[in-house]
């Protein structure tokens, strides 16, 4: 097994545990039986918790980037890409009802630490607000378009943080009927959700 693939195994292991039960409550010993290596191998490859954060951040954006470049590809126009933004509550609605949603739950919980990590944690947010804003801007909504994103961003953490905290899937479909319908009426008549 190469350093490579044990470094990336430690990160994948650890992004999944610190969505499941929080940064603060993983242990290097979690991480380490996760992956099913020593500590001392694990020390190896990540001397502090704190490294270990940064590669899980630095996966988390990877992996919003490649999904931003996905729906941009997938979509024809400005409203059915923001559209694909709505529906990702209902795609990941398991485990938002279980655990919240994984940028949120970060960012929230490295504040409450008051964690040096925080800032890059919610350089995944603004990749989100940028983007939509984008879209919005494309979909002909001017100088609204970054308050429209936000409106959107909060709205979406908004269900997810209410979908975790009374266990309600349905309530996550209702939440993103009601996003589509408000994404329709914000947009000018040529560029349909």
């Amino acid at each position: 097994m190469t350093q490579e693939t044990t470094r990336d195994r430690i990160a994948e292991a650890a992004d999944q545990l610190f969505y499941e039960r929080g940064f603060e409550a993983t242990s290097f010993a979690d991480i380490a039986a996760a992956v099913g290596i020593s500590r001392g191998n694990f020390y190896y490859h990540f001397k502090t918790k704190d490294e270990i954060l940064e590669a899980v951040i630095a996966r988390r954006m990877a992996r919003t980037c490649t999904m931003l470049k996905d729906w941009q590809a997938q979509g024809s126009s400005p409203g059915q890409r923001i559209a694909c933004f709505i529906r990702i509550l209902i795609a990941n609605q398991a485990k938002i009802t279980l655990y919240g949603c994984p940028v949120g739950t970060l960012v929230a919980e490295l504040g409450k630490l008051d964690h040096a990590a925080r800032e890059q944690a919610n350089a995944i947010f603004t990749l989100f607000r940028d983007w939509l804003c984008r879209q919005f801007e494309q979909a002909g909504c001017g100088e609204a378009a970054d308050s429209l994103a936000m409106h959107l961003l909060a709205r979406s953490q908004g269900a997810a943080t209410l979908a975790q905290a009374f266990g309600d899937v349905e309530f996550i479909n209702r939440e993103v009927a009601l996003m589509l319908d408000w994404l329709g009426d914000q947009l000018p008549g040529d560029h349909p959700a």
